[in-house]
């Protein structure tokens, strides 16, 4: 198998993850067939076609090569009918889904990098490859994104990209640093999750009310 062929392979992969992620939410919220596939779309290709457009790479790459499209809207009708069977594998999606995060990641900063995009930039567009999908998912369902509450998620996804983005400047933007860096991400999540780390919430504290007299 060629190097090109394993990625492909592994980046229909993470889009199947996501679009199972992406119609389970659907699910739940007893969307018809046709809202399950769109959500399950939106999910998978949603980061990837961001990517694409805001490095002027169109058409981008979800809808030049059929096999993205084929594979979320599969994956999404497949769960709309097993989903009573995949709602037990639950543990099985979110570990799925933090390798997916790690491989988006790592793909979506290598591209902002290969387009000419500052470092800076690169990792923006490397987290919000990652993270876009769900974002999607979540505003599609009505659910606040999970990227905006307290799971250590896009966090991870930033930092991950970071790490691609130093790799890349000191010239170590090779197979095993990259599979390291996605590692790190992947690990970052499930770890995350496992102690239930999360980022700082603001305290609300109530008003103060005073306990001024009468004037006069």
């Amino acid at each position: 198998m060629t190097t090109s062929t394993a990625l492909l392979l592994a980046d229909l992969t993470g889009v199947a993850v996501f679009a199972a992620s992406g119609a389970s939410a659907a699910v739940a919220k007893r969307l018809d067939l046709f809202g399950v596939v769109f959500v399950g779309v939106v999910a998978a290709l949603g980061g990837g076609i961001f990517r694409d457009l805001v490095i002027d790479e169109v058409p981008p790459l979800a809808f030049a090569d059929w096999r993205y499209a084929v594979a979320a809207a599969v994956t999404a009708a497949a769960i709309f009918w097993l989903h009573p069977q995949f709602a037990r594998l639950r543990t099985t999606v979110l570990v799925l889904d933090a390798a997916g995060l790690g491989l988006f990641t790592v793909t979506g900063t290598l591209k902002a990098l290969d387009a000419h995009v500052p470092p800076v930039g690169a990792c923006m567009i490397g987290m919000l490859t990652a993270i876009g999908g769900g974002l999607g998912r979540d505003l599609l369902t009505g659910e606040i994104p999970v990227v905006l509450r307290r799971e250590i998620y896009a966090v991870a996804a930033l930092a991950g990209s970071i790490v691609v983005a130093l790799l890349s400047a000191y010239g170590q933007a090779k197979a095993a640093p990259l599979t390291a860096a996605a590692t790190f991400v992947f690990l970052l999540r499930l770890v995350s999750l496992r102690r239930r780390w999360s980022a700082p919430v603001a305290t609300l504290r109530p008003p103060r009310t005073g306990t001024r007299g009468p004037q006069g």
